[in-house]
């Protein structure tokens, strides 16, 4: 339905994960298969939903990109990208790397759990707890509120 294998493969991660994490709240009088691909469509539905926000995200940002009105500040790349290191410096060194391999050399979850020997729901936690560090550090830091939306287009990856 996605017409991606490595998308495939994350949904299937996914599916497992919520299965399993809900493994003592199933029901074995009803249909496990029903169950299954109940979760797999709203998965796939999730993936489809964060596809067009993604799309409208990455629009917004090509039309302020763009915009004669975009503030000064926002400007400076270099700044940016300054602010966004101190960020990822503030997260362990395990976190650290995983997220630099995932967002910023952009391998897969799966390749990024070969190369370092750990899950991919492992680094799928790393990532999540790392964006959600990362944009925490950018709300309680006021020099580091121009950033927010390269935070947004790396969560959005």
């Amino acid at each position: 339905m996605v017409k991606s294998p490595t998308e495939a493969e994350e949904i299937l991660q996914e599916v497992f994960l919520k299965i399993w994490h809900h493994r003592e709240s199933i029901n074995p009088e009803k249909s496990f298969r029903s169950y299954l691909f109940k979760i797999a469509e709203n998965k796939v539905f999730d993936f489809f939903r964060k596809a067009a926000r993604d799309k409208e995200k990455t629009a917004l940002l090509m039309e302020m990109g763009s915009s004669e009105y975009l503030p000064e500040h926002l400007l400076s790349r270099n700044e940016n990208l300054l602010l966004l290191e101190k960020a990822i410096g503030s997260l362990s060194p395990q976190r650290q790397l995983v997220f630099r391999l995932c967002k910023l050399e952009d391998k897969s979850y799966k390749e990024v759990s070969a190369l370092l020997n750990i899950s991919v729901s492992t680094i799928s936690d790393h990532i999540v707890k790392a964006t959600r560090a990362i944009r925490s550090y950018f709300e309680n830091n006021d020099e580091a509120l121009p950033v927010l939306f390269v935070v947004a287009c790396l969560a959005a990856r």
